[in-house]
């Protein structure tokens, strides 16, 4: 009997650890490029660097890149990939058309490769960009994990699995749970919406003909919904048009969770965080503790970065290209 107890026991052990093992596939490792490109991070910063101080913009659309890479294939850069005469990309799909200035990682890979040939992936390079526009900005630091490899494969179509501003909370906790994020990840992750700015199409059926009872979304505050309206009104001539998505659009700090709070969140997939027992006490913690958002948003980060890290894959020589 004791026999068996302790079999279970061991069963039941090896059972959690490997409902606990992240869903990466290859191990990574903070220190993977101290022997062969040591110098490969301080290159990457001073890159992103000189890139923002030209564009205010490249820290949100950098961050941006990281999430929307690694929600489709894992963090394998196959968002960078172009589209050939036989194959639409990722960037093509219709929520990355507005993912921009990938000039910045490819002049930081053209910089790697005179600096350590075949050696940085694409993929760690965006991981370690995404941290660098963060701590630019205001935000956190944290150890980037390296040690990813590029994904060869890079389909449009795939795009439909990113989550969309009018998912609600259950939606979102099913896509993210898919790749192995939980809650917290979910709403600390969401708090990257505090860098940037999105066109009036990904809020604009929040502000008139809502539902068969609400013409706007009651969730919004109504004198905000009323300025959005005069930014994108119909017809909308104006495609540059939109709102930022929180107060301190430039600056990394917990102001978006501040103005979830008091129903100005810009997508409708924000402001369901405050609607729901699951998320609510989160954005409360974080909008009252910006130490507390900083903490679960680097751990996040790390989280995000594990997803889907490929071993068989290779370093490209172009970000844009398959070798």
């Amino acid at each position: 009997m004791a026999t068996f107890a302790s079999n279970l026991m061991s069963l039941a052990i090896s059972f959690l650890l490997l409902i606990s093992i992240s869903p990466s596939k290859a191990a990574l490792n903070a220190h993977y490029y101290d022997q062969t490109c040591p110098q490969a991070e301080k290159i990457i910063l001073e890159t992103v660097h000189n890139a923002s101080v030209h564009d205010p913009r490249v820290p949100a659309r950098i961050l941006r890149m990281f999430f929307h890479d690694c929600f489709i294939r894992g963090c394998d850069a196959s968002i960078l990939l172009d589209s050939t005469p036989g194959n639409q990309a990722e960037k093509d799909g219709p929520p990355n058309v507005s993912v921009r200035s990938f000039y910045v990682i490819d002049d930081a890979k053209a910089k790697l490769e005179m600096a350590c040939p075949h050696t940085v992936s694409c993929a760690d390079i965006i991981a370690i960009a995404a941290r660098d526009v963060v701590t630019m900005s205001g935000g956190p630091s944290w150890n980037v994990l390296t040690g990813r490899k590029d994904g060869r494969v890079s389909k449009a179509n795939d795009t439909i699995n990113l989550p969309a501003p009018t998912f609600n909370v259950t939606q979102l906790i099913q896509s993210f749970a898919k790749r192995g994020l939980g809650v917290k990840d979910l709403v600390a992750l969401s708090g990257g919406h505090t860098l940037g700015f999105s066109h009036c199409s990904s809020f604009e059926a929040r502000l008139q003909n809502f539902s068969s009872v609400h013409d706007i979304d009651p969730s919004m505050n109504t004198q905000f919904a009323e300025n959005l309206k005069r930014k994108c009104p119909k017809p909308n001539r104006d495609h540059s048009a939109g709102e930022f998505l929180d107060s301190t659009s430039s600056t990394f700090d917990n102001d978006y969770y501040k103005k979830v709070m008091e129903g100005k969140g810009v997508f409708g997939s924000d402001q369901a965080l405050l609607g729901d027992y699951r998320t609510r006490w989160i954005v409360e913690s974080f909008a009252r503790d910006q130490s507390l958002f900083f903490r679960e948003f680097a751990a996040s980060m790390v989280n995000l970065g594990n997803v889907g890290v490929i071993e068989n894959g290779e370093v490209r020589l172009k970000c844009r290209v398959v070798n």
